[in-house]
């Protein structure tokens, strides 16, 4: 299944595990993708795609904010259960802006057993947007 890898490809754009020595910048945008994922587990589409700009590009243009509320709706109606597994997350400023880099292993199943899983190179770009960091573009590519 695909799609629902791309869910949390793009929501997991610059989760991470928490660190030490962190900007109050870098600690939003984290905070921002960690309640962007809670809310893709737990099937609520709206909330897992706050964190995102309305314009936002995914992949030069394969999905867009509405699309990959779609893709959490529809993997919410099926019944699946989307699990990732995120490795240490770079945050760097470039300018007013922040980049973070990672890999992500995502798995999707109804069941025990996932049916589907993989790794990937994820790169997302994190803009201010009144007041708050947005996603507005992610690329991502099989880590392995």
């Amino acid at each position: 299944m695909r799609f629902v890898l791309r869910i949390f490809l793009v929501i997991m754009i610059a989760a991470g595990l928490a660190g030490c020595h962190r900007t109050a910048d870098e600690a939003q945008v984290r905070e921002a993708i960690a309640a962007a994922l809670s809310a893709a587990e737990a099937g609520h589409a709206g909330d897992a795609v706050n964190a995102l700009s309305d314009g936002f590009d995914g992949n030069a243009g394969q999905l867009d904010k509405r699309g990959l509320g779609n893709l959490v709706r529809v993997s919410a109606f099926r019944g699946r259960k989307i699990h990732a597994l995120t490795g240490p997350v770079s945050v760097e400023r470039r300018g007013e802006r922040m980049v973070a880099t990672f890999t992500v292993t995502l798995a999707a199943g109804s069941g025990l057993l996932p049916d589907d899983a993989g790794a990937y190179r994820v790169e997302s770009g994190w803009r201010r947007e009144d007041g708050e960091w947005r996603c507005f573009t992610a690329t991502w590519s099989r880590a392995l």
